[in-house]
């Protein structure tokens, strides 16, 4: 497999047919809202009757009979490919090139999202069922979909009802927090019911469940509650309270996020006393999984002085298990000694090395992956807004053996360390973190789980763990992989 991936580096085609079968445990850091395509939210405009503005880019959340001037009925657009054109361009990062009234990728970027937020509402199942597929078609085992399953009318009204109107330390979190009780089978029940239905209508698209299923309806799919951190301080405890509440109760929602743009002024001013947040709700969810976006700024979009701690904060104030983006570790204070404080406790970062490169320009030697894997920092690619970006997990893959010239043993960490750091339930196949060690229940070389069947006592500790049994599977996937690879007259020497 080394020497076919060194025929195959050189061509960007040979290394995708490589790199697309190549099989990838996990994407644990991937927006559901963003990860579907411009043009599926058209289309279901288009049913739903939904108008667009074409002046303005944007799907509407109403229909227009009578489209007025700048406006089109969604239906309508499939026929008028500069219209359509225009409004794919505009809801995602496609053929994106800076204009006097569109000047970064980092604004346009974040813009699409309210642009097709009308025409969400009413198709989340068909956004989870095509999310899917693309892991699916990716090779992607397990998928941590971030979600906001509870309407923010209905955390709006739970917030009037306690009459807070700032929170500014942990005594009025205790307030705030005994204020938002009442509301917590509220909470639960709308949520459960939610994703209830989410996966209901995702299953009967796929077919679930009958003899015509979708090789989509293998994929292992967990939910971490994402809070957005751009709110006035009190509607963002809110947030958090129902996401910690849920995650309790519900063993679909596996963890919890802050999410949106860290630049943002309400996000930079607040930043701290959100970690304060987290604090105090780990104290009262003892054994929560937090997963925080920090670090995704750099020296173009804040001060330095908005630089020297965020990850640091998250990590230690927060509790966070893992990291999203981490991009400005170089500029945070101490940064060796944060390094080597993430390498002992095992704190993975999710790198996101397309919309790193979209939002911040930061790519190639420019971005800390080989920093962190160099201390030791364990890490794992991942998509971030696959539907926004345009890419999937196999071009993150590409990315980086392109940039960073990995070899094959590194794909295998780089896919290993995405089960291994998931956040679903169960115990791991590998011994303290050590991807490769067999524990002892299941011991042996590892080269025997692709090809042998597991003795009884490993059966039993593998279906007792579903993480175990991910990475079962995925060494399993790995000697099929290899075994293909190994006959593929394409991937050979010219």
């Amino acid at each position: 497999m080394a020497s076919l991936l060194d025929n195959v580096r050189g061509d960007p085609v040979r290394l995708e047919l490589f790199l697309r079968s190549f099989p990838k445990g996990a994407d644990l850091h991937n927006h559901l809202s963003g990860a579907v395509y411009a043009e599926s939210f058209l289309k279901w405009a288009g049913e739903d009757g939904l108008c667009v503005s074409l002046a303005e880019k944007t799907i509407l959340s109403r229909p227009c009979p009578k489209p007025a001037e700048g406006q089109e009925n969604a239906e309508a657009l499939s026929a008028q490919p500069e219209a359509w054109n225009a409004m794919i361009n505009a809801l995602s990062m496609r053929n994106f090139v800076p204009t006097e009234t569109d000047r970064s990728g980092h604004d346009h970027f974040f813009a699409t999202f309210l642009r097709f937020t009308a025409a969400e509402r009413e198709h989340q199942g068909d956004m989870l069922a095509e999310a899917m597929s693309k892991a699916a078609s990716d090779h992607v085992q397990y998928v941590e979909f971030q979600i906001a399953p509870i309407p923010f009318a209905f955390l709006a009204e739970m917030l009037e009802h306690t009459h807070l109107q700032s929170v500014q330390n942990e005594q009025d979190f205790q307030v705030l927090y005994e204020g938002l009780q009442p509301f917590f089978s509220q909470i639960l029940a709308q949520a459960q019911t939610a994703i209830d239905e989410m996966e209901w209508r995702a299953h009967s698209v796929l077919k679930c469940g009958t003899k015509q299923a979708a090789s989509a309806c293998n994929v292992a799919v967990r939910y971490q509650y994402s809070a957005l951190r751009v709110f006035p301080a009190p509607f963002v405890f809110t947030q958090l309270v129902a996401a910690y509440e849920l995650t309790h109760r519900d063993p679909r929602v596996v963890g919890v996020n802050l999410v949106a743009p860290e630049d943002n002024p309400t996000a930079l001013h607040d930043y701290d006393l959100h970690m304060q947040m987290f604090h105090y709700l780990n104290q009262r969810y003892p054994g929560t999984n937090v997963s925080l976006h920090a670090g995704e700024i750099t020296p173009a979009l804040v001060p330095a002085a908005d630089m020297d701690h965020h990850i640091h904060a998250a990590i230690e104030v927060a509790g966070v298990k893992r990291v999203g983006h981490g991009v400005d570790v170089q500029w945070e204070h101490d940064s060796e000694i944060l390094l080597q404080d993430m390498a002992k406790r095992h704190i993975l970062v999710e790198i996101n090395l397309t919309s790193n490169d979209e939002i911040l320009g930061i790519k190639g030697a420019d971005h800390p992956f080989l920093l962190y894997r160099r201390a030791g920092v364990p890490v794992a690619l991942s998509t971030d807004d696959e539907g926004v970006s345009r890419s999937d997990l196999t071009q993150e893959y590409k990315r980086a053996v392109e940039a960073y010239h990995l070899t094959y043993d590194d794909l295998i960490e780089l896919s290993r360390a995405g089960l291994e750091y998931g956040f679903m339930p169960g115990a791991s196949l590998w011994a303290d973190h050590k991807l490769g060690q067999v524990v002892t229940v299941c011991s042996g070389d590892v080269a025997h789980i692709g090809t042998t069947t597991p003795t009884a006592a490993c059966q039993h500790f593998l279906n007792d763990n579903m993480k175990a049994r991910l990475q079962w599977q995925l060494e399993r996937a790995f000697s099929k992989f290899e075994q293909d690879m190994s006959h593929n007259v394409l991937l050979g020497e010219r």
